[in-house]
């Protein structure tokens, strides 16, 4: 049983050495543990740092191309160097190293696929009332869109066994956390949460510049992936808002017809019309977008095959 831990790193020299000694050197139920860093275009010695400390493998990007894509590549590369297990956890040792054994036990008990770890937000002293709050606001719409019970979903220390790896897809070019979480819960993944610790801010958060767009950003990725993995329902849900409006405002329009002011109330008549076309168009790109969901479904289960195939060689 191998597992390797992979660190997306961008510019991180200062801290990405403390964060590698924090790591664990062994873990019952698994064989051998390796190490991997993903530059993300850094232009420090984040490298250097991680080749002197000994990582076993580096993913390069010669420029930034974000975190969603680091996660993903590095989880390429893991998979190719054969590992059962992948964790992910972040170079500014936020997430304490020995907590790496409590998100993988479940995997190894064949709880789960995917194990998420769960920060003690309302205790972390570094998050503002503001972040703690739109913390939990933003898991709750996660829960719903996936119909999953994760209460962190941001959170980025996770494991995957080998199987949920291969079937990982990310889209978006902002973050990894928010989307496969959906995808996991779309797709009937076995998913858990485990409590963590986390260690005091070595360096703010690069993931957001301000909190109206880490806001803006988080939504829009939600509203992608629910889009993407249940659109019947979500263009079907959009419709029906629309259809049923203007249905109101016919009616309303029918009501001052039939007591002899229609004439007055053209425009309603109008905006009706536009609204319950509107509608049933809406309702007509839904079952379009069902249509382009179920060729997604079996273009995923190629990527899947093939992927595993390529791992498989690779081994």
């Amino acid at each position: 049983m191998k597992l390797i831990i992979q660190i997306p790193c961008y510019n991180e020299a200062e801290t990405l050495e403390i964060a590698l000694n924090d790591l664990p050197k062994h873990i019952d139920g698994i064989d051998e543990i390796e190490y991997l860093i993903i530059n993300d275009g850094s232009k420090d010695d984040t490298v250097k740092v991680a080749k002197d400390w000994g990582v076993d493998y580096v993913v390069n990007f010669k420029q930034n191309k974000g975190l969603a894509k680091g996660f993903m590549a590095g989880m390429d590369a893991c998979l190719r160097n054969g590992a059962d297990i992948i964790v992910n956890t972040d170079a500014d040792n936020q997430y304490c190293g020995d907590d790496i054994e409590t998100i993988v036990r479940p995997i190894l008990e064949g709880k789960a696929d995917i194990v998420i770890g769960e920060r003690p937000i309302d205790s972390t002293e570094h998050f503002s009332p503001l972040k703690k709050k739109l913390q939990h606001l933003g898991s709750w719409v996660v829960r719903k869109a996936s119909k999953t019970d994760i209460p962190d979903a941001p959170s980025g220390f996770r494991a995957y066994s080998r199987e949920a790896a291969l079937r990982t897809n990310v889209v978006n070019e902002y973050t990894y956390t928010l989307e496969t979480i959906v995808q996991a819960g779309r797709n009937k993944m076995a998913i858990t949460s485990v409590p963590i610790r986390t260690n005091g801010e070595l360096r703010p958060s690069r993931l957001f510049s301000s909190m109206f767009g880490y806001i803006k950003k988080s939504m829009l990725t939600i509203i992608r992936a629910f889009m993407m993995y249940k659109p019947l329902k979500f263009f079907t849900i959009l419709g029906g808002i629309l259809f049923l409006i203007g249905a109101a405002i016919g009616i309303r329009f029918l009501v001052f017809f039939f007591q002899g002011s229609g004439a007055g109330h053209i425009q309603s008549l109008i905006l009706a019309s536009m609204m319950i076309i509107l509608g049933v168009m809406t309702g007509i790109v839904g079952l379009q977008a069902d249509i382009i969901a179920a060729n997604r479904k079996l273009l995923e289960d190629i990527q899947y095959h093939v992927r595993r195939m390529d791992c498989d060689k690779k081994e």
